[in-house]
């Protein structure tokens, strides 16, 4: 299933969204040589600019990413989870809720609740205690708490480090600040050197923000053209594209926005060497998603983010699989840079900064801030 682009003699870009069956349709993070040549390369560039900064000066920064915020939405995911699997196998339960920081529900009949063990398995099986991704408590009387596992929480923890690591990378290579060094420095701290660099402020504030990602209808009432010669409609607003400045009448009213996005990366499109984004939404965005575009075929519809307009597709049929790829007219660096404000918007929580310093040329280092 997909959705193709409107023709357009003003832009090529395109979303193209699909089912994508196949469990490795997104690049996956492994513990294989290639993420520990990345570390090594992070550490070794590290340690160049820690020595840059004595002879050129410049800044530290030390970020703390969300934990709280992780935990909170890693047990968002197993909520959904569990509701996906009771109502998939139509297991009768009660009083499922969220609290402290695990999920309870109420399954009275025994063979009923090996069934939901049996399905949540392949996140416990084989693992010692604590060692797999969820723990399972049977409280008696019916009652069941999963809770997320320690060794789970901290392989989570470890991506959304190198994830945030990776975001700052490419916010920094935005604002043209090409020699510096990223490394993780504690469990939930990421440490950013900035030789020549004396206004951590600006680049810290850059760094924090994060990127508006909306999924928006075209208003086709009128075009784009007609409403910035009169008007825009109530509730409609125009906006550009990212690249060719082309108009595009919207909608203000937000389908989905990136909450509801779990994973972006960029690609190239099977059987070519054309640049796109993949994404996946998560349970809810899924929902959303096929909501939306069972209620608009053959409407159009805009990707936003920071208040340009990324991709213009028409939406041909219901989407249901809760993945796809932006495709179009993007260099390699067009689909790092969206799959990254992406990547911003999906982070859980916000990333805080916990200390600065400017470190001047001499080597003595300056006035915390």
């Amino acid at each position: 299933m997909t959705i193709n682009q409107r023709t357009r003699t003003t832009a090529a870009t395109a979303l193209l969204v699909a089912l994508l069956l196949a469990p490795a349709a997104l690049p996956a993070a492994s513990a294989s040589d290639p993420a520990r040549d990345v570390e090594r390369m992070r550490a070794a560039t590290a340690a160049a600019a820690e020595k840059a900064l004595e002879t050129q000066g410049g800044s530290r920064i030390l970020f703390k990413v969300d934990s709280d915020a992780l935990r909170e939405a890693i047990v968002t995911e197993l909520r959904d989870d569990v509701v996906r699997i009771v109502r998939e196998d139509r297991i009768p339960y009660g009083g499922l809720a969220m609290r402290e920081g695990g999920v309870e529900l109420r399954i009275t009949d025994a063979g009923n609740r090996q069934r939901l063990a049996s399905k949540l398995a392949p996140l416990t099986a084989g693992a010692p205690p604590g060692g797999g991704k969820i723990d399972i408590a049977d409280h008696g009387d019916g009652l069941i708490r999963l809770t997320p596992a320690d060794a789970g929480l901290a392989e989570r923890l470890h991506a959304l480090v190198s994830d945030t690591i990776d975001m700052i990378a490419q916010d920094l290579r935005n604002n043209r600040i090409r020699l510096a060094g990223l490394q993780p420095d504690g469990p939930d701290r990421i440490r950013v050197l900035l030789p020549a660099v004396t206004d951590p402020d600006r680049v810290a504030a850059a760094i924090t923000r994060k990127a508006r990602i909306a999924f928006r209808l075209v208003d086709v009432s009128m075009t784009a053209t007609q409403a910035e010669q009169s008007s825009p409609p109530p509730g409609s607003e125009v906006l550009r594209d990212f690249k060719t400045r082309a108009p595009y009448l919207l909608l203000k009213d937000v389908a989905l926005d990136g909450d509801d996005i779990s994973e972006a990366a960029p690609g190239f499109y099977p059987g070519s060497q054309q640049p796109i984004v993949s994404f996946r939404f998560n349970a809810r965005g899924t929902r959303r998603f096929a909501h939306v575009t069972a209620d608009n075929v053959g409407r159009p519809f805009a990707v936003v983010i920071d208040g340009q307009v990324v991709s213009v597709p028409v939406i041909r049929e219901p989407i249901t699989g809760g993945s796809g790829q932006i495709s179009g007219n993007f260099t390699l660096e067009d689909a790092n840079s969206i799959a990254m404000a992406l990547r911003s918007g999906t982070l859980p929580g916000r990333l805080t900064v916990v200390d600065q310093q400017v470190v001047e040329a001499v080597g003595r280092v300056g006035k915390s801030e």
